[in-house]
């Protein structure tokens, strides 16, 4: 297709846990181009980790396909979201250390409990906006420290997501935004700087940590030997983006008390937004937002989308099929009836942070019997992932006004209308949500360039909920979700001393 000559384009990047996806969009969000590429994560026992190195290969493949449809001089900055909570170890030259821990990786469990017995808990949770664990990457450094000192040794920076990576190949430099830097547990959530006492408690320099930006400030420029192997011209601004939370959160255009974003990509969360952290709820997490002076309130489930695509992988495999063959999932699940005949699943393939932290837990069935279908079983698992959203959505304080859905998951028609009738909510599922984040930081790049004077200007335009799916909750849904439920939030408490 012909391009105008004169239209400019943002690039920007999503850079997910099981894929990049990029989109070339103009100054009014309309995408001249689209790619996504899946990356692996490598998986040891309960560790979890990716090859910082696959971001990039990825990243350049994407790029030089947009500057083989767009040119180069056409592309006037580079954007980008991407996963949070990561500890990321580079040497003084920017080569990672090591692979990069994922932020489902709950190894540092010992390392936050001292972390948390020095400072107390209150004032980590005062300074943080939340709790300490094992999945937060200054635990993880610290856990590294002590199990990797070799690794250690070597390490001159620190980045907390995949996108910062990127940066610093593209810039030379190592910077990170305050929305996935709030992850880290090392930031003071109220002052967007890192917390000399947290670094202190866990015996780390500041100077490992990286610069702190808001999203639509600027990184630096695409340095000539980056250019050279991703297709983009020497001194293309790049701007700092945000955290995949905070995209998703703009995307999804919620802006008030009431309103709630549910995020179902491979893991995924609730979402509100607020004028201050939420302290008072366990279980909470709580990120400064990309308007300045908001903040984001996320209940975060280690267990959404990968139950998803764990069941599809299953089902495929009894019927000698594709282990991605999500289609014949979709047939399965129209035979299945609400309830699941009983049978209930609890989705913790991968230990859980909410609704109960707890590394070690597993998934489980509960309630088979001889009359128990396969179609029951794939139910089970997406009604399961339902209910623990449910729970989170009751650990928020506003009564729900609007729930919208965003992410890989709002593909699957039939759990769209599970999570409908679990939560007895209208659900508003975004089209396309899976480009929404990646479009949307674009509105980043555009502040930063002062072509837009706040980042709604730009969200506003993209068209809002008139592109939603919209799913109503059955009649009598109530009545058979009500008493499961009730059973669901019984079964980790019941099972907990069995792992």
């Amino acid at each position: 297709m012909k391009r105008d000559e004169k239209t400019e384009y943002i690039a920007t990047f999503d850079v997910g846990t099981t894929a990049v996806k990029g989109v070339l969009v103009d100054e009014t969000g309309c995408p001249a181009a689209a790619l996504s590429v899946e990356i692996a994560t490598l998986f040891e026992g309960d560790q979890k980790e990716q090859d910082p190195q696959s971001w990039w290969d990825t990243f350049r493949k994407i790029s030089l396909e947009f500057t083989k449809s767009v040119p180069s001089a056409q592309i006037e900055a580079l954007v980008m979201s991407g996963q949070m909570q990561d500890l990321i170890p580079l040497d003084q030259a920017l080569n990672p250390v090591c692979n990069a821990i994922l932020y489902a990786d709950g190894r540092a469990g010992e390392q936050a409990k001292r972390i948390e017995e020095i400072v107390g808990a209150e004032r980590f949770l005062r300074l943080t906006g939340n709790r300490c664990d094992g999945s937060l990457p200054l635990p993880k450094l610290l856990w590294l420290k002590e199990h990797r000192p070799a690794l250690y040794a070597r390490t001159s920076h620190v980045l907390i997501s995949s996108k910062d990576y990127l940066l610093a190949r593209l810039t030379g430099v190592c910077a990170g935004d305050v929305i996935a830097a709030s992850t880290a547990g090392a930031m003071d959530i109220l002052q967007k700087r890192w917390s000399g006492e947290l670094l202190a408690a866990a015996g780390v320099s500041q100077d490992l940590f990286p610069k702190l930006l808001a999203a639509h400030q600027r990184v630096g420029s695409v340095l000539p030997e980056a250019a050279e192997h991703c297709g983009y011209l020497p001194g293309t601004p790049v701007f700092a983006g945000t955290g995949d939370a905070g995209a998703t959160t703009l995307a999804s255009g919620i802006s008030v008390p009431g309103q709630y974003n549910i995020n179902l990509g491979t893991s995924g969360w609730v979402a509100a937004v607020s004028n201050s952290p939420l302290l008072t709820q366990e279980g909470v997490f709580n990120l400064a937002a990309m308007p300045e002076g908001r903040y984001i309130n996320v209940v975060p489930f280690l267990n959404a989308g990968n139950v998803h695509s764990w069941i599809a992988g299953v089902m495929a495999g009894f019927a000698g099929r594709e282990a991605t063959d999500f289609d014949a999932l979709g047939v399965l699940l129209t035979q299945s009836v609400p309830g699941s005949g009983g049978t209930l699943f609890l989705p913790y393939l991968v230990g859980e942070r909410f609704p109960v932290l707890d590394p070690d837990a597993r998934g489980c069935y509960i309630g088979l019997t001889p009359r128990t279908t396969s179609a029951d079983l794939a139910r089970a698992a997406l009604e399961g992932v339902a209910f623990s959203i449910r729970q989170g959505l009751e650990r928020l304080d506003a009564a729900p006004e609007s729930v919208s859905l965003i992410g890989g998951g709002g593909r699957e028609a039939v759990w769209c209308q599970i999570l409908a009738d679990v939560l007895g909510r209208e659900i508003a599922v975004f089209r396309n949500a899976e480009l929404l984040p990646a479009i949307t930081v674009a509105s980043a790049a555009l502040l930063g360039l002062g072509k837009i004077s706040c980042y709604e200007q730009f969200t506003a335009s993209l068209g809002g909920l008139e592109t939603c799916v919209r799913y109503t909750p059955c009649i009598g849904s109530g009545e058979v979700y009500g008493p499961l439920y009730e059973r669901f939030c019984r079964l980790h408490p019941a099972l907990r001393t069995l792992w």
